[in-house]
């Protein structure tokens, strides 16, 4: 059940009230009235009585029943309320009466009075209606010579006090009805303004800012004064009172707020004119402060923008630069991120923010970088240093920075880290001391395979000539065999020495790199073939043509074959493929195999010069490093993948052997010149 509202419950308190003071006056005029005119009663029937006993006094003496008759009977003819009336002798003997039907008997002794009493009044039941029975003795000269009896009707005396209640009962109906219908106009005013300030509060609380609960006065600020100064803040405010406004023009106001200039404004002829009662200025004050709040909100949305501009200025500044950036709060809370720390995580930004540093790193990361945090707060001062750091694609090589952030009061409330990669800078030195260690290599082993190949060169053609006059049984000619072996050995060491040492200048020419393919296997299969290791081709026809060395390609693919025949030994099978990858616009070339793989261990080391895992006699480790020289030498690269993936794998039911993946852009158009692309690659 919907409980009454702020009118109801004024209606209905009015209406308690009304009838409660009513009901109370209503019963206290009403018993008044019933004792006041019973107490004419009294006081009538009284002096009936005594009138009509000093009358008979005389008739009673001279035993004048006629005179005694006709009293009795004028008494009853005067007064219509009069049921009887008789006298009594000194005996007490029924001298006159005025029963029709004869005297009842039992009447005589229904209400005696003393002499010494004045009257004896009371109320007897006469079977047909109540009376009030009055009796009064009559003396003469002190003596008592007889009594009077006179009966009132008690009917007319409640007639009269009925119709009386009922006038009264009229009057306090009608006024109960004009002090309700009085109260209620005032009680509709009052709930009436007081239910407009509730609307008005919930257009407030729904953002409705613009609303006016004060009524327009008859009479503006402006018009009493005889003001029409436009720039004033009050000049045509209909439903905003001058003394609620700061900044006014008008001579008599001081400068100021509310609080600041009220005091002086209720002595103003326009307060005295226009302030109202207490629900007026109710609406007044909601009205102000609804235009406050309007106002404070326009200044915080304003401010909120300005601010929502900076941050995305700020934000699009910390996305756009390459460096690793975020906040944390002084419990290591993450607060905020740059869109380059989220890839270097692999995170989204959603799924940085609010985490703590054990939710993103492992547990020996996180540890050192709350020490690290810590000793930033203990000490206030910055960290710097440079380390490796697990990202979503492996190590990164970082130089780092943390230092504190400081409030305007001085006080550190976060901690900013700063990361730049330096991982290509890395890359760059290990290149940089590799390129010194070969250029070193290269003139060792330049200077060493001069000094060797003329002692091997005589060593190899008297073995030749020895073997040429000895005869074939004989065990000396075995031993010059294996004499002569060996040094072919060592010839091709010194040859791939000097091919390391002696970097031969490139030819650049277009060509198709399927024929060179095609070419090297047609070779080199027979020889496979013999171990049964048997080479698969999956070759674009659409592949376009590649400007380049065509001898150094086809040295690569020859190392590669090569190496992967001597991964896999006998049984087995070796892919090649060719595909064009229009993303990058690079030719795409794999060689894998069914090998035994190459090592986690030493698999960044293979394209180091001399490194090898082949016994001594079977390579000297120079194969893949020529090879990777080569294809850098073209602007590409050559990467490994052992086991291969899915993608490259030369037989998916095996989770072993190795994947060479070379990548090599494609020539550019025809229409440029070939010396000056040669030009410009030998000086990249």
């Amino acid at each position: 059940m919907r409980k009454p509202g702020l009118r109801g419950k004024l209606y209905l308190g009015l209406f308690f009230l009304l009838f409660f003071f009513s009901v109370l006056i209503y019963s206290m005029v009403a018993r008044i009235m019933r004792e006041a005119l019973l107490e004419e009663n009294r006081n009538r029937g009284i002096s009936i009585a005594a009138n009509l006993a000093a009358r008979a006094a005389e008739p009673i003496l001279t035993l004048d029943f006629l005179s005694l008759k006709n009293l009795v009977d004028e008494v009853a003819r005067l007064n219509d309320d009069i049921s009887y009336g008789f006298i009594l002798g000194r005996d007490g003997e029924v001298l006159v009466h005025t029963f029709k039907g004869g005297f009842p008997v039992e009447m005589k002794g229904a209400n005696t009075v003393g002499n010494r009493q004045q009257f004896s009044r009371r109320l007897l039941d006469t079977g047909e209606a109540l009376v009030y029975d009055y009796a009064a003795p009559v003396t003469i000269g002190g003596e008592r010579i007889g009594t009077v009896r006179v009966g009132l009707l008690r009917t007319r005396v409640e007639t009269a006090i009925s119709r009386l209640l009922r006038i009264v009962f009229l009057i306090t109906g009608i006024v109960t009805l004009a002090v309700g219908f009085v109260g209620a106009v005032l009680a509709n005013s009052v709930t009436r303004r007081i239910k407009l300030l509730q609307q008005s509060a919930e257009k407030v609380v729904r953002g409705d800012l613009d609303i006016h609960t004060a009524p327009t006065l008859r009479e503006n600020c402006w018009e009493v004064m005889h003001c029409d100064n436009i720039r004033c803040q009050a000049y045509g405010k209909f439903y905003h009172r001058c003394w609620y406004l700061a900044g006014t023009l008008c001579a008599s106001c001081i400068a100021g707020d509310y609080a600041t200039k009220i005091e002086t404004c209720r002595h103003c002829a326009v307060y005295k004119k226009s302030a109202g009662d207490e629900i007026q200025s109710l609406a007044e004050s909601f009205d102000y402060m609804t235009l406050s709040l309007k106002e404070r909100m326009e200044e915080l949305q304003d401010a909120e923008k300005t601010m929502r501009e900076q941050r995305m200025l700020l934000k699009t500044i910390l996305d756009a630069t390459p460096e690793f950036v975020y906040l944390q709060d002084c419990q290591g809370k993450y607060q905020a991120v740059n869109r380059a720390f989220c890839h270097l995580l692999g995170k989204e930004e959603d799924q940085i923010i609010g985490k703590f540093d054990h939710d993103l790193y492992p547990p020996d990361r996180a540890e050192r970088n709350i020490e690290e945090n810590e000793e930033v707060l203990r000490s206030g001062t910055l960290l710097e240093k440079q380390e490796a750091i697990e990202s979503g694609s492996g190590y990164r090589w970082c130089h780092v920075m943390r230092m504190p952030v400081r409030s305007p009061e001085g006080t550190i409330t976060g901690i900013l880290w700063s990361g730049r990669d330096i991982t290509a800078l890395k890359e760059m030195e290990a290149r940089m001391v590799q390129a010194r260690k070969m250029e070193s290599v290269g003139q060792l082993a330049a200077g060493v395979a001069h000094e060797i190949n003329t002692p091997l060169g005589i060593i190899l053609g008297y073995a030749q000539v020895l073997l040429e006059e000895i005869p074939e049984d004989d065990q000396r000619h075995q031993d010059l065999e294996i004499i002569n072996r060996q040094g072919e050995i060592c010839r091709r060491i010194v040859a791939d020495l000097l091919k390391f040492s002696r970097w031969s200048k490139s030819t650049y020419s277009f060509f198709d790199p399927n024929e060179v393919v095609e070419e090297v296997v047609s070779v080199m299969e027979h020889t496979f073939n013999l171990d049964r290791v048997t080479i698969r081709c999956l070759l674009d026809p659409l592949l376009p043509g590649l400007f380049g060395d065509r001898d150094k390609f086809k040295q690569v693919l020859v190392n590669l074959l090569n190496n992967a025949h001597d991964a896999i030994g006998k049984d087995g099978r070796i892919c090649v493929t060719t595909f064009f990858e229009a993303a990058s616009g690079e030719l795409v070339m794999t060689v894998s195999d069914t090998g035994q793989g190459i090592p986690r261990e030493d698999q960044g080391r293979i394209f180091d010069p001399f490194f090898t895992t082949k016994p001594v006699d079977k390579g000297t480790g120079l194969g893949l490093s020529v090879s990777y020289g080569i294809i850098q030498e073209h602007g590409g690269r050559i990467t490994v993948e052992s086991p291969p993936g899915a993608d490259h794998a030369c037989d998916k039911a095996m989770d072993r052997g190795a994947a060479f993946l070379i990548h090599l852009p494609i020539s550019p158009r025809r229409t440029e010149d070939p010396e000056k692309l040669i030009e410009r690659r030998s000086a990249a």
